[in-house]
Formats: C-alpha cells, structure tokens, sequence
C-alpha cells in the first residue's frame, strides 16, 4: 500500500478546514486524478500526502509508516521516498538548470557529495536525460531566472524525474504549458509511473487531461471526496454537481 488515510480532517491556523473526514486508499503504482473546483482541498490533500502537513484528525499511512509517528530521523528518509511537482517550483532564481534536476536526490546523497555537487554538477548526464524527456536539454546549464513559467515548470517536472520517488506528487503540473506540451508532460508523469512501480496522484484543473491520463478519478469540494470513480464512470451530469456554482465549470471532453 503506497498510502491510506482514514477520515483525515485539517483545519488551517486561519480556522478554515481545508479537509474533512477523507479517506482513500491507493496501492503501488495507482494513478490518480484529483478534480474540483478551486479551494476544493485538492493542494491541502497532495500536501497531507508529502508529509508537509500534519492533518488534526484521523489516521495516515504514506509508503508502510505512521509519518507523525516516527523519529524526525525517520520522517527525513521518508520524505526523500515522495517527490513533489509544485504549481510553482521553489527554486532559486540564480541555480542552474542541471543543479535544480539533481537537487532532487539531494536528500539521497551524503553531505559532502550534496556540497561538492553544487560547485560541480554529480550526475550532468542523468540530469541531461531528464531535461530531454521534457524538451529541455539545451537549457541545462541556464540560469533559472533566465527560462519562462513554463520552462521552469517543466524544470520542476524533471528534478522529480530524477529523483525517482516511490510517491509522486504533482500538483497543477501543468498550469503554465500550451496544450501540446501539458499533454506531453503528462505522458512523461505517466511514463515514469509505469517504468519505476511509482504511485502518481496529481490535482488537475484540466478535466479533459485528467480522463485522458488517470484511470482513476477523485472528485473534491469543500474538503470532501465527493466521489472515488473510474474515468470511464466520470460523465457531465456528476461534473456539473461536482462544479456547481462555479464560475469555471468544465466542459465535458468529446
């Protein structure tokens, strides 16, 4: 089992309770998509699932552990097991393309090989092969503030890549790319997914990409899982229930 939460609730410090009483269940190498309207919960869920958040109520399991049980010792290593694709990538302006792809397995190396690392990149060839799976071997050695929102997304995208997590992550992975290049991107999510046994959940506004993708679809609003359904279950009367009210309702893909 790759992770199980149990009637999981959170309440931010500002008193707003992002998650109430979810409960899902995924094995190893389960794909799923995580839709609904924005302030669903969906970002909360995916970072419940990193182990960046403590959840209040209810039981978690991530990769076979109790991460809020666990020694700070344990909870480090297995964190570096789950890898995460921000909407927007936490990285440094000034790093260079090929040192933000290795710093996915930062936490997998020893001190000294890390440090060594960002004065001479460790691996210029494995971060050259996941920068190419994402069009993007001709910026390896850019600055980072030199690439577009979409290129340092894909960026973002690559350093997962590398990384090789049990668990991925990824949340509005493709918020800033062009149709062609969200698609590709997720092939290569996807791809990764099959190729290493990888659990992939990702949170998509996109619900034309999430069918497409994900076999597996889970339906969020105000914090509850309103449905847990395969995609071939997924039709326009339960997306309009599911966006009611909302502004940007979806259109049901042909």
């Amino acid at each position: 089992m790759s992770f199980s939460l149990d009637a999981v609730g959170l309440v931010h410090p500002n008193g707003h309770r992002a998650l109430q009483g979810v409960s899902l269940a995924a094995g190893r190498g389960h794909r799923i998509a995580v839709i609904g309207p924005s302030g669903a919960g969906k970002t909360t869920l995916l970072r419940v699932l990193g182990a960046a958040l403590r959840p209040g109520e209810g039981e978690l399991q991530l990769l076979g552990e109790s991460p809020w049980s666990s020694s700070a010792a344990a909870l480090r290593r297995l964190r570096t097991r789950i890898g995460t694709v921000h909407q927007s990538p936490p990285i440094a302006p000034r790093l260079r393309v090929v040192t933000a792809v290795l710093a996915g397995r930062l936490g997998q190396w020893s001190t000294l090989r890390s440090l060594a690392s960002l004065l001479r990149p460790a691996d210029l060839q494995g971060a050259h092969a996941a920068l190419a799976r994402l069009s993007l071997e001709d910026r390896l050695f850019d600055r980072c503030d030199r690439l577009s929102g979409g290129q340092l997304q894909r960026v973002g995208v690559a350093r997962v890549l590398y990384q090789r997590p049990d668990l991925l992550l990824a949340d509005e992975p493709v918020s800033s790319l062009d149709p062609t290049l969200a698609d590709a991107t997720l092939r290569e999510l996807v791809a990764q997914s099959d190729s290493t046994g990888a659990t992939l959940v990702a949170s998509l506004h996109a619900v034309d990409l999430a069918l497409r993708w994900f076999p597996r679809i889970v339906g969020m609003r105000d914090g509850r899982v309103m449905f847990d359904l395969p995609a071939t279950a997924v039709d326009a009367p339960l997306l309009a229930a599911l966006y009611a009210g909302d502004a940007g309702v979806p259109a049901f893909p042909p």
